[in-house]
């Protein structure tokens, strides 16, 4: 009878088992080690500062584990974190590395939930970042004490921030959804096909050209009753696509700029006068 195979433990568990081998550092090893690292770069040192804090980064991502990612993710960007803190560490300070390196994981770790969470920026400031954090605790807490009344406002205000900017953050927390995905009693219908189509069609599309042609027309019409320096100006200074300054206009015509000025003026002015009963009619 052939054995049975020993189940293996998941990844993670053989992670951890592997870390523990590490041993923790007392305050004055880690302050050797630090010494050693800041004054002569020995990365032997800062290899062992590392792995004797690896435990405490799974210690700190097992607290974002109810974000929906993995778990070996997060200690991975954790990990990235402690090895920052060790190179900007200053043993001088009088601080163990752990109480300086706490601030760089949970900053690598928030970042990657930001960045894996959707598809849009979700957390462009600090404070949207902080919000994005407190917002599934702070519910949490006040549905406890308003036995299950959600109670939106009196959240945000005990974040600091608006309604609005709480309702925001909520939509996003959301998540990404595809549009591919099956609406749930449509019979296979997809949240593509339930978009309106905000575009115009054949018809509309032929009524606006149409128009767009009438206007150029009536337009065109306009400026051709206008003598030649009155026309010239408006073409130049209005309908063109680079128009012409007031000065390069005076210096073709010989005239000063207000003069220029004027003329145009009143072009509009006729232009306008015209415009009117054609449009109207």
């Amino acid at each position: 009878m052939v054995a049975q195979l020993p189940v293996v433990a998941d990844s993670l568990r053989l992670y951890v088992n592997e870390i523990r081998r590490f041993p923790l550092l007392t305050e004055e090893e880690e302050h050797g080690f630090a010494v050693s690292f800041f004054e002569d770069k020995n990365l032997a040192a800062a290899h062992t500062m590392i792995t004797s804090n690896l435990r405490f980064v799974v210690k700190i991502a097992y607290e974002f584990r109810h974000y929906g990612l993995k778990m070996l993710d997060l200690i991975q960007e954790g990990n990235i974190g402690l090895m920052m803190a060790v190179r900007k560490f200053n043993p001088y300070k009088g601080v163990r590395l752990i109480s300086y390196a706490v601030w760089w994981i949970k900053a690598y770790i928030q970042n990657h939930i930001i960045s894996s969470w959707s598809l849009l920026k979700i957390g462009t400031t600090q404070a949207q970042r902080k919000l994005f954090f407190k917002l599934r605790q702070t519910k949490s807490a006040l549905l406890q004490m308003n036995d299950g009344d959600e109670e939106n406002l009196t959240a945000a205000q005990s974040l600091h921030v608006t309604e609005q900017e709480f309702s925001e953050m909520e939509q996003r927390m959301q998540g990404d959804c595809s549009l591919n995905a099956e609406i749930p009693g449509s019979d296979g219908a997809t949240a593509l096909e339930s978009l309106a189509d905000d575009r115009l069609n054949q018809e509309e599309l032929l009524v606006d050209f149409q128009e767009n042609q009438n206007l150029q027309q009536t337009v065109a019409e306009v400026v051709n009753r206008l003598n030649e320096k009155e026309r010239y100006i408006i073409e130049k200074r209005i309908t063109a696509d680079e128009p012409m300054t007031l000065q390069e206009i005076a210096s073709h015509f010989s005239i000063s700029r207000e003069r220029v000025r004027q003329i145009e003026e009143g072009a509009l002015r006729k232009a306008k006068q015209a415009l009117l009963p054609l449009l109207a009619a």
